[in-house]
């Protein structure tokens, strides 16, 4: 969003990371590069209702089917009704006549209603970076039709694959009795709303940029060097239970059992930031890998070797691509996922002349494109324990040929295309307009 907000001229607005004792709707401005970035400080008790709570202990653990997880309370909602309405007030005191506003995330569902009570008429767009869950599951919400009612006044609504896109409209029909025509368009309350698939991608040339770095050239060295003659097998995800890494771990550890002669001759390396540490069920999580790996650890090492090397920190992002292109295997299994930028970031780190090989969970997003990665249920550690060995055992001219697939899928389908398409859709008289967009995370 830096790059097109750069290119095509202005403002981002979001929570400032701060907090303060009583909320004063003060705006902080900078402005570089011509990009102006806004931001407001929250009450502790926004933090605690609108982001720890609805935001990510409601709407995240159901948006990614994970009912057993979603803590319903109605304080979390009015405390993500009063910070929407706190940044629809931020937001109208900026925005200009011609700007067209792009609001991002399950943050800000309701965010382009409460922009209309205030009169602003610009073109919104909303974009979905996560799941959208079937109806039935979304119906489970208390006040669940409020919140898809408040998403209807939006001009453009994205998806990032086909799946969620589906579970929408069905809610509409079923439950609001809102008609979809054949080009997605939905028709409410005398408003055509257009629906679509925009699935956000990578920006390669950056990519091949940073490759370049000195980072990731240290990278590359400090993996290669600790591996030796061993394959190395990489995952890196936030710390998160959508990403599936007990389950991940699992079907290592069936994998080792199941083919012992790769034992001392392949590891996993585990890379997990830890996030949201506020929220309980983010905790228990840290708790139960380090619990996991620690056994799976003294199960089957040696004195000269590790099976897991499991990392809770984060590195900068030219120092992931030196990771990405030493490693020989990358084990992306999340259980449920939006899209999974890191999976094509992998794909497109590696040396064309000896690529590593993708695992891909067929739950995520990217698996719609990437279809030449081994897509797996990660659910199954039969099924993680099996690719591994495919992977591990595969040959240079199947590698080459998967990536070559994956690369250009890759390369078509990258962060302008997404940006392009959706803000064409936002913007079809293509007025002379610059974005405003509000984003949380």
């Amino acid at each position: 969003m830096s790059a097109a907000l750069r290119q095509l001229g202005g403002i981002w607005l979001g929570w400032s990371g701060d907090t303060i004792a009583e909320f004063s709707g003060t705006i902080q401005e900078q402005s570089a590069n011509g990009v102006t970035t806004a931001t407001i400080d929250l009450e502790p008790q926004d933090i605690e209702e609108y982001y720890n709570g609805y935001a990510n202990r409601t709407l995240w653990p159901l948006f990614h089917y994970r009912l057993d997880l979603v803590e319903f309370d109605l304080q979390f909602g009015e405390g993500y009704e009063r910070v929407n309405d706190r940044f629809a007030a931020a937001a109208a005191s900026l925005v200009e006549k011609d700007d067209l506003l792009w609001i991002h995330d399950y943050h800000f569902i309701p965010l382009a209603q409460r922009l209309r009570r205030l009169g602003i008429d610009n073109r919104i767009g909303f974009f979905l970076h996560i799941p959208w869950p079937p109806e039935g599951l979304l119906a489970t919400l208390p006040f669940h039709d409020r919140l898809v009612e408040s998403i209807l006044a939006y001009d453009v609504i994205g998806f990032q694959t086909s799946e969620w896109l589906e579970n929408f409209v069905l809610y509409l029909t079923k439950h609001l009795g809102i008609s979809v025509d054949d080009d997605l368009i939905a028709h409410c309350r005398g408003r055509s709303i257009k629906l679509g698939v925009y699935p956000i991608g990578i920006d390669p040339a950056q990519l091949d940029r940073m490759l370049a770095t000195n980072n990731a050239a240290h990278a590359f060295e400090t993996v290669k060097r600790s591996a030796g003659d061993r394959k190395t097998i990489i995952g890196v995800d936030r710390l998160d239970y959508s990403k599936g890494l007990i389950e991940r771990f699992n079907g290592y550890r069936q994998f080792l059992e199941d083919h012992p002669e790769w034992l001392s001759k392949a590891y996993l390396l585990q890379i997990a930031p830890p996030s949201r540490g506020e929220v309980h069920s983010y905790a228990s999580i840290r708790q139960q890998l380090d619990e996991l790996s620690g056994r799976i650890n003294g199960q089957f090492a040696h004195v000269d070797w590790v099976p897991i090397r499991y990392v809770n920190q984060s590195y900068p992002r030219d120092g992931l691509t030196g990771f990405y292109r030493a490693s020989n295997v990358a084990l992306i299994t999340p259980l449920r996922d939006g899209m999974n930028l890191v999976a094509k970031e992998f794909v497109g780190a590696q040396d064309p002349d000896d690529p590593g090989v993708l695992i891909l969970s067929r739950f995520t997003g990217a698996a719609e494109s990437l279809t030449e990665a081994i897509l797996v249920n990660p659910f199954s550690r039969n099924e993680i324990s099996s690719a591994l060995h495919q992977a591990l055992t595969m040959s240079i001219e199947e590698r080459r040929a998967r990536w070559q697939q994956l690369n250009a899928a890759i390369r078509r389908e990258t962060v302008w295309t997404w940006c392009d398409r959706f803000l064409t859709d936002l913007n079809p008289l293509k007025q002379q307009s610059k974005i405003f967009v509000l984003a949380d995370e």
